[in-house]
């Protein structure tokens, strides 16, 4: 439960102000049907995030603990620094002008999500966890919890989020989370 808790509130918070959150509402603005444009997030995350999760597992079945610890440990930290910049919209990929609410979000999210710092935090947590199932199930909620809300209400709640500060609490996390990674015991 763990795995998942912890997957769970990485992602939710380090979402708030990416760049998928301005994709979910200029979805939203766009097609103004938010049942399929989120289906279309949570079938693109699954995919995508189960995709990384593998990796982090297998990239940790395949070292020693003492260099997973480091590695681990100094990617969370990276991450906390990559959480201080602020994402832009630069205008993501283009989806076909025919596509549907559910195609366009499920193609533009995966797209999106490739190399973010979620599907990065994705496979440093399954390989800290070694958990497929409940890192996947943890961040893809995580990406719901953060991403839903922009595209059943958009605008409104974007407008009242002090996002320098949910930027700090997400970058503190994951020094949090790195420091724990650096520090914890070898279990194999």
């Amino acid at each position: 439960m763990e795995a998942f808790f912890v997957s769970t509130a990485v992602v939710a918070i380090a979402e708030i102000g990416d760049k998928t959150q301005l994709l979910a509402l200029l979805l939203a603005a766009r097609y103004r049907r938010p049942v399929p444009i989120v289906l279309g997030i949570l079938c693109a995350t699954l995919a995508n995030h189960a995709l990384a999760a593998w990796v982090g597992a297998e990239v940790a079945a395949g070292i020693g603990d003492d260099a997973m610890r480091w590695v681990l440990g100094v990617a969370f930290i990276v991450m906390a620094g990559w959480c201080l910049i602020p994402d832009k919209a630069d205008g993501g990929p283009q989806t076909a002008h025919r596509a549907g609410a559910f195609v366009a979000a499920l193609v533009a999210f995966f797209i999106v999500e490739i190399g973010d710092k979620t599907q990065i935090a994705t496979v440093a947590l399954a390989a800290r966890f070694q958990s497929l199932v409940a890192v996947t199930a943890g961040t893809t909620l995580g990406m719901l919890l953060a991403n839903a809300p922009v595209v059943f209400f958009g605008d409104a709640i974007a407008q009242r989020l002090p996002l320098k500060a949910v930027r700090l609490v997400a970058a503190l996390l994951f020094v949090a989370l790195g420091i724990a990674a650096i520090l914890m015991p070898s279990s194999r």
